[in-house]
């Protein structure tokens, strides 16, 4: 699969070649569905603790004696139903929310998010995003191209559809500069996955991500 290939400024300076093993594939949205469920599942943080009965302090001993008082028995001030006592049912840090997936489940999902974008016109490539020094104005006026790379693309001063930029390696410059603007997310291409790719509206690609994309994740195929 042939597409655009741009520069900075959003001129098409040559056409490149799409591997279609990774961008040309059917959608598939139960498979792409299993997955994201699964990775935000596993990403899932386990805060909520409460504790029980056995976990608060105090009530060694029997409130009152069991017969004679006219009230009702008891046998430990950390009953649930006491002020100061365990939580019945509560959620505790216990839990695990964790679920296997298979590897090339997910590698096939992530190809599937991928030829999505290509299909619908929102992936774009681009020559590089390299920049000489952490400046968001320069990150600024390189993003200012999008409506070129992308078809629909809303760029206005109440709404701007979110792109993802994908790089081939870590880049200080380009992650701080990037950073800086609400709508644009930067992941190294190792790191790519399919909940991040259907996060954001658009997908901008640098020309050397390409060879690392099918390097990481073709290699178990």
């Amino acid at each position: 699969m042939k597409i655009d290939l741009y520069n900075q400024n959003g001129e098409v300076i040559d056409k490149i070649e799409l591997p279609d093993e990774v961008f040309d594939l059917k959608f598939n949205a139960d498979l792409v569905k299993q997955v994201i469920e699964a990775q935000l599942a596993n990403s899932r943080q386990v805060t909520a603790h409460t504790k029980g009965r056995g976990d608060v302090r105090g009530g060694g001993a029997k409130p009152w004696k069991q017969k004679g008082t006219g009230r009702a028995r008891h046998g430990s001030r950390r009953s649930p139903i006491w002020k100061g006592g365990g939580v019945a049912f509560g959620p505790t840090k216990e839990r695990n929310f964790a679920r296997d997936i298979n590897k090339k489940m997910k590698q096939k999902a992530l190809f599937m998010t991928l030829s999505s974008k290509t299909h619908d016109g929102e992936l774009a490539v681009l020559e590089n995003m390299s920049l000489n020094q952490i400046k968001t104005k320069e990150a600024v006026n390189v993003m200012s191209s999008a409506p070129k790379w992308f078809n629909g693309y809303k760029n206005t001063k109440t709404k701007r559809d979110s792109i993802l930029a994908v790089i081939s390696d870590k880049d200080k410059n380009v992650e701080k500069s990037y950073g800086n603007l609400p709508f644009v997310s930067v992941i190294e291409a190792r790191n790519l996955n399919s909940y991040d790719v259907l996060a954001h509206k658009y997908l901008l690609i640098t020309r050397d991500s390409i060879p690392v994309i099918k390097k990481t994740f073709l290699k178990n195929l």
